[in-house]
């Protein structure tokens, strides 16, 4: 199952099959796609016959497709109105996919400051005028660290994909921003006034994140009307 597959392929494993990659890709003097890249990973991961073999193992579908989207707003324009920036980057829908988006491009740490990456269901876009996100809200968590804030986005990311939210339907997606002074992770969900469900979502995050500070959830409606609420609606 692809949830099984994520997680093994981030097992003590990862790094072994990364260098064996490696060598063989360069060993044959060209490039690879990324589908053909992630193939072969998945492959190696499971340990089959067929490993050594790239894009022979059929790839690994998800419940649903997912879009990785890149804001960078250290550049702002003069008068720019805020989400000019933001570019759709890759939809994907397979296990082999997104390890190689993960692996190449998507990790907070690569960032620049004030620069945001963003998971989120294909369809949906990161914005608060978006109809799915319209009447949502986020639960967020801060970081100072770098490696900590991969971690985590890492670990969200699988549980998303891999579908681990009894509630998922009610997940949008999860942005990482990068910040001088505070990194931040935030997972967008659906229906902001359904306490119930968005507790439920925040505590199993944190269980996913495995983080033990009390994190909060905030309105999109609040930050439209630019109403302050600092402490949030709800907290975990």
């Amino acid at each position: 199952p692809p949830r099984l597959l994520l997680l093994h392929r981030h097992s003590g494993e990862r790094e072994r099959e990364r260098e064996r990659e490696r060598e063989r890709i360069h060993g044959g003097g060209g490039s690879i796609e990324c589908s053909d890249r992630g193939a072969a990973a998945a492959a190696a991961a499971e340990g089959g016959a067929a490993a050594a073999a790239v894009g022979r193992a059929p790839p690994h579908k998800l419940e649903r497709k997912w879009t990785f989207w890149f804001d960078n707003q250290s550049k702002p324009k003069q008068g720019a109105a805020w989400g000019t920036s933001l570019r759709k980057a890759y939809t994907f829908d397979t296990v082999e996919e997104f390890w190689c988006l993960y692996d190449q491009i998507f990790r907070p740490s690569k960032l620049s400051g004030n620069a945001d990456f963003h998971c989120f269901k294909a369809g949906i876009e990161p914005k608060w005028e978006d109809p799915e996100c319209a009447n949502g809200g986020k639960w967020s968590v801060a970081s100072s660290r770098k490696a900590t804030l991969d971690t985590m986005w890492l670990e969200t990311l699988m549980a998303l994909i891999g579908e681990q939210f009894d509630e998922s339907e009610e997940i949008c997606g999860v942005v990482a921003s990068v910040r001088q002074r505070q990194d931040k992770l935030a997972l967008w969900t659906k229906t902001a006034s359904n306490e119930a469900v968005q507790t439920s979502i925040g505590r199993k995050w944190k269980e996913i994140i495995d983080f033990n500070d009390k994190i909060v959830y905030s309105f999109h409606d609040d930050a439209r009307r630019e109403k302050s609420n600092r402490g949030g609606r709800y907290s975990v």
